[in-house]
């Protein structure tokens, strides 16, 4: 996971004002982790998605920017590589893994650090095929889009390191708090905030020049009502699947 504490302390900044965690997937994963007594949580950032007590745990995060932001109350952290847990076998009931295999420089060691750990291993992670085919990548940013295609591990990726039991599919509703990449995908003017792009990682790590260019047309395409004759059937959706995904590994 050495990539990603480069990463987070560029773009984590403003984290717990803009990654809101959304209640209805801390919800699936609460349910995910079973009986769980014990869980760590791996690439755990500012602390969202954390179960609360009286589940135990234990936070592994390498942006000391991340560990800076969680709050008082949030579980222990450890400042350490995913891909390199300095934790005992078998020494918690589950492992946490929500929106980060794709920032590890080794995915495939991380995967089997959460095998190792514990024995259910609960991920949260992209599609980043489905993901590639969001309004905002393709008629924007193909650039963007590229990168994500070329985004590893899918989940076929980690059911073929670890396996996994079952998959749900996170579809975003319109009024998702979380502002990942996909959460704006029926409040399209949000994206020309540059707070809301900074803190998401694809847009905030792109060349800053191509996704200006691409703003300026988007701001242009809203304005003149181009985005509405393209896309406003997406108004009429209560949500949408952009790829998100939830793995039960074990």
């Amino acid at each position: 996971m050495t990539a990603a504490r480069p990463v987070y302390d560029t773009i984590g900044q403003a984290y717990t004002t803009h990654r809101r965690p959304d209640p209805r997937w801390a919800a699936l994963i609460r349910q995910s982790l079973g009986p769980a007594r014990r869980v760590v949580n791996v690439g755990a950032g500012t602390g969202s998605y954390e179960p609360e007590p009286p589940v135990q745990v234990v936070a592994v995060e390498p942006s000391p920017v991340m560990i800076g932001q969680r709050a008082r109350e949030a579980a222990p952290v450890i400042g350490a590589s995913g891909t390199a847990l300095p934790l005992l076998e078998g020494s918690f009931d589950a492992a946490l893994a929500v929106l980060t295999l794709h920032h590890w420089g080794n995915w495939r060691a991380g995967l089997l650090e959460l095998a190792r750990v514990a024995p259910r291993r609960v991920v949260l992670t992209i599609d980043f095929e489905v993901h590639a085919h969001f309004w905002l990548l393709s008629d924007y940013l193909p650039e963007v889009a590229a990168v994500e295609r070329a985004l590893r591990p899918s989940p076929a990726d980690i059911a073929e390191v670890i396996g996994v039991s079952e998959i749900i599919d996170l579809p975003l509703p319109t009024d998702f708090a979380d502002g990942v990449l996909g959460a704006f995908w029926n409040r399209p003017e949000a994206y020309l905030d540059p707070i809301v792009r900074r803190n998401t990682s694809p847009l905030a790590l792109a060349d800053q020049a191509t996704v200006n260019v691409a703003m300026t047309r988007l701001e242009s395409d809203l304005a003149d009502g181009t985005w509405h004759r393209r896309h406003g059937d997406l108004l009429e959706l209560e949500s949408c699947d952009l790829g998100y995904r939830l793995l039960i590994c074990g």
